[in-house]
């Protein structure tokens, strides 16, 4: 193959995701039809299979019912709720990102696209958001890592505890990786701290702390200007002004 059919190639599969990408995100923001979430477990330990094998979609259900309640919240119109859907685990791990550079992140997108391509059907994800939930062994003092959701290709690799005591948390984090796809920015600085006042769940009624929620993308509920609490749950969260604004609503 010439070098100018090589670059006429790869430039034409650039065209080709390029063209996907932009139609999958005008399409997900459509406010009439229904979003599809596809969950894709994945056991990382042989401790978190068990568990893995055992999840159901209404696991999930909640993740549902709090982004149809504060679409609706902000639309001022019902809006058909989420579909969330679990499917068959799979059992090969995602790449993880290796580097923090533009070039890595691009990398990284191609490698994940590539996973995803090869693990989910084709035709059936166009348009879905599908989201690979990662379960690890509940080990005390060792963090887990850093989930992700990406908007080009409406990708997440989330990050979680194989723990029945974790559901509801998982749940919180697995919905702002969702957001994340749908094109929400975090709202916390580089501390971990909620920034003010798009990080704040009641922004508005001139007492900054304590905060008895969280807005979800910020994912913690300040207490005070340097203490802040993770929340136990979904109940525990809001959808903020800006978050809104940027997934469509």
């Amino acid at each position: 193959m010439s070098r100018n059919l090589r670059v006429l190639v790869l430039l034409s599969a650039f065209a080709l995701v390029a063209s996907v990408t932009l139609w999958e995100r005008v399409w997900v923001r459509s406010s009439g039809r229904t979003l599809q979430v596809a969950i894709y477990p994945v056991a990382v330990d042989a401790p978190s299979a068990e568990f893995v094998a055992r999840l159901r979609p209404e696991d999930f259900q909640e993740i549902a019912t709090f982004v149809s309640s504060e679409a609706q919240r902000w639309r001022k119109r019902t809006a058909p709720p989420p579909q969330v859907m679990v499917k068959q685990s799979i059992r090969e791990l995602p790449p993880l990102p290796t580097g923090r550079g533009q070039w890595d992140a691009i990398q990284y997108s191609l490698s994940l696209r590539w996973y995803a391509f090869r693990h989910t059907p084709f035709w059936e994800s166009l348009a879905a958001v599908r989201l690979f939930v990662l379960y690890h062994e509940v080990k005390y003092n060792e963090p887990l890592p850093h989930s992700l959701g990406l908007q080009k290709g409406l990708l997440g690799v989330v990050h979680v505890f194989a723990s029945d005591g974790q559901r509801a948390q998982n749940n919180v984090v697995i919905t702002h990786e969702l957001l994340h796809t749908l094109g929400a920015t975090d709202k916390y600085s580089a501390d971990g701290q909620p920034t003010f006042p798009e990080g704040f769940a009641d922004y508005a009624s001139g007492r900054r702390y304590p905060q008895f929620q969280a807005e979800i993308m910020a994912g913690r509920i300040p207490i005070s200007q340097n203490e802040a609490r993770i929340p136990a749950n979904l109940t525990e969260t809001v959808v903020g002004y800006k978050t809104a604004s940027e997934v469509g609503w």
